[in-house]
């Protein structure tokens, strides 16, 4: 989970439904870049366990015409987000720079994103 360069291609996982979000957690089904596609329903991410090392990034990108993401991460991690939707976002965490990162792409119609820390 390091920020790649032109040796290392980025490595991507693409999970696309109709209908309902998608659970997302741990290192195993965690890559560099998740995106996640559905008509209706959210993403539920708990990052608590998966170690992103310091200046490192990972990126999750929703998309959805109703439904928001709910992320949990460890409380040093900063969180960016970005994208249009309706709904807001709600995290009080860390915004120091050189830490792991997660930056959350969310666009939709419907849904915001709520960030809690562990």
């Amino acid at each position: 989970m390091t920020k790649t360069d032109a040796s290392s291609p980025e490595k991507t996982d693409v999970k696309v439904s109709l209908i309902g979000g998608h659970r997302l957690g741990g290192d195993a089904t965690l890559h560099e870049r998740t995106i996640t596609a559905s008509l209706i329903g959210g993403a539920d991410v708990d990052l608590t366990d998966v170690d992103i090392p310091d200046g490192a990034e990972l990126r999750i990108t929703k998309l959805s015409l109703i439904g928001g993401v709910r992320l949990k991460v460890r409380a040093d991690v900063v969180v960016e987000v970005h994208g249009i939707r309706l709904g807001g976002v709600k995290d009080d965490g860390p915004t120091r720079e050189g830490g792991p990162t997660v930056r959350v792409d969310a666009w939709g119609l419907l849904g915001g994103v709520s960030v809690t820390r562990a």
